[in-house]
């Protein structure tokens, strides 16, 4: 089984689409960041290819993945995502991603693989995944 994303997290419906609303809560939800109906409705518009007003998996990617220009939005969307994650502002570890793919649907994986899962993009080896170690694991 293909355990479950980020933007499942934020299609709330499971329409196969993140609405502005959806984009809202997700942010809230995450980092306890409220963003206005017009913030979301920006971001959603720079990064809405097909001009539908919602953002479909590979726009969301984009966006998470930091493929836009604008820089502020590309760090704010991979901290929200990197918060999703983190045990604490600083760090995934095994525990806290297992405990949120879990959250997300993914019962069946264990701590060991979810440790074999960090140990690709852990580039300092501490066994933990930092903000920049999640970045980079994002653009890859």
């Amino acid at each position: 089984m293909e355990a479950p994303t980020v933007f499942a997290a934020f299609d709330k419906d499971g329409d196969g689409k993140v609405s502005a609303s959806e984009l809202r809560f997700g942010l809230w939800s995450t980092l306890g960041e409220d963003m206005s109906e017009e913030d979301a409705a920006a971001i959603l518009s720079a990064v809405d290819a097909d001009g539908d007003g919602l953002l479909n998996q590979e726009e969301f990617s984009s966006l998470a993945a930091g493929a836009q220009e604008n820089d502020d939005v590309k760090r704010r969307c991979l901290m929200e995502a990197f918060g999703m994650y983190a045990s604490s502002s600083t760090m995934i570890t095994p525990a806290s991603l297992r405990r949120t793919l879990s959250r997300l649907g993914a019962h069946e994986l264990g701590v060991e693989d979810c440790r074999a899962m960090i140990c690709r993009f852990d580039l300092d080896g501490d066994g933990v995944l930092s903000f920049d170690e999640f970045r980079v694991m994002m653009m890859a």
